[in-house]
């Protein structure tokens, strides 16, 4: 599941990312209301964790923006801000959970679950698209009724692959959206074509189509 951390708190961002990565999410951080705003409307995401006094602009009004473009994306408040008016703002504009600083991880972990369960993917429910079954609360995934032995990074490239079906995806979306903190260090992507060559084997080996059309010059599409 992707989640963009919309947060200008550093310390804060970087463990909130770090504790939902080892929890199996895929995130990202931005620290501005501009760069929030710019990728909110080149990727799509499963659910947006907005902080509400941002350097550059308010956070209700980047969930205004979100409504406007008929976001499906879950929207969690997460604010020093421990007022009422605020609160009833932020839910009127159509944000899910409201959760005021201080608060511990876990219990962020929690209402993201919750608010996934109510919104998508019913994570104690499978998630089926074409031949392939998804168990989101085991990370596992069925190809033509056959269980896919992936590894954790090639378990996120195929989730975010069927977040985006029949979306072309550039390799450096790919790489920005996986590896996100360290694509500025990232001078090849010949590690893409090596994961992706190898989750196209595991899928072929279980007599399924293969999903993974490559776009020649621009990247991959996802077709089940």
């Amino acid at each position: 599941m992707n989640i963009l951390i919309v947060e200008d708190e550093t310390s804060l961002a970087e463990s909130i990312y770090q504790y939902l990565q080892e929890d199996g999410f895929i995130c990202e951080i931005v620290s501005s209301y501009g760069a929030a705003n710019q990728q909110i409307h080149i990727y799509s995401y499963d659910c947006i964790l907005v902080d509400i006094m941002l350097p550059d602009g308010s956070g209700l009004e980047l969930i205004n923006e979100l409504k406007k473009d008929h976001s499906e994306a879950g929207i969690i408040i997460i604010s020093a801000k421990d007022s009422l008016d605020d609160r009833i703002e932020g839910l009127n504009l159509g944000s899910d959970d409201y959760l005021t600083k201080p608060f511990h991880l876990s219990e962020l972990n929690a209402r993201i679950r919750a608010l996934m369960r109510r919104k998508y993917f019913k994570w104690d429910r499978k998630v089926e698209i074409g031949e392939f079954t998804i168990l989101p609360m085991q990370k596992k995934v069925f190809a033509n009724g056959i269980e896919l032995n992936l590894t954790a990074r090639e378990y996120n490239i195929l989730n975010y692959f069927i977040t985006n079906a029949n979306r072309v995806l550039s390799k450096e979306a790919i790489v920005e959206h996986i590896w996100s903190d360290h694509y500025d260090i990232v001078d090849s992507f010949d590690f893409i074509y090596v994961h992706i060559n190898s989750l196209r084997k595991k899928i072929q080996k279980t007599g399924a189509d293969d999903p993974i059309k490559t776009v020649y010059g621009v990247g991959y599409k996802f077709s089940a």
